[in-house]
């Protein structure tokens, strides 16, 4: 039915939030995050990619039939584009915590490292979908694992392309989704 189709619009005052390992997860999509998650502002308009490929090996008999096929897991990652990048949780975010220091009023210092390896981290994406239902996914054991390039030009915001690798949780999930209608009060 039409009325199931949906799309997805960030939610207001930012759609990605980060908290550190261990804060406890949201179990719904429209109780309010505690105060250890930090937004991390706006995404580019290319919004969020959830990229959940299922690996599997294909074996053949002689003659070319498959006959047996071998499940070797699921890989399961989110891409999204940060822009704001005069905010330091946005620059802690892509160059970690421990690398950048300062305020802007003051001046804000970042060490890129070489060997740099991001903790692990909860996420939070927070989204509304048609006639005001909300959708949350909940990345219980997130690390940054890429950062792509960053181009700086006068006709382009400065973004930040990164790619988040949810890993299993003592569950084995990576990765939670909550949908509900608005709430009436």
């Amino acid at each position: 039915m039409s009325n199931k189709v949906s799309a997805a619009k960030p939610k207001i005052g930012g759609a990605v939030s980060v908290a550190p390992s261990g804060t406890a997860l949201p179990t719904d999509a429209r109780t309010a995050l505690a105060a250890a998650f930090t937004p991390l502002g706006y995404i580019s308009d290319d919004g969020l990619t959830n990229s959940n490929n299922i690996e599997t090996d294909s074996i053949k008999a002689w003659g070319g039939d498959e006959v047996l096929t071998i499940y070797n897991g699921r890989e399961d990652s989110f891409q999204y584009t940060l822009l704001e990048a005069l905010d330091l949780n946005v620059l802690k975010q892509v160059y970690g915590a421990e690398n950048v220091t300062g305020t802007l009023e003051d001046g804000i210092a970042i060490n890129v490292k070489s060997n740099y390896e991001f903790p692990e981290q909860v996420l939070v994406i927070d989204m509304t979908l048609k006639d005001g239902n909300l959708k949350r996914i909940v990345i219980p054991a997130g690390r940054v694992a890429e950062v792509g390039d960053i181009t700086y030009s006068d006709n382009d915001a400065i973004g930040y392309e990164t790619t988040i690798k949810a890993l299993p949780d003592a569950s084995g999930n990576t990765h939670y989704e909550y949908i509900a209608a608005p709430s009436n009060g």
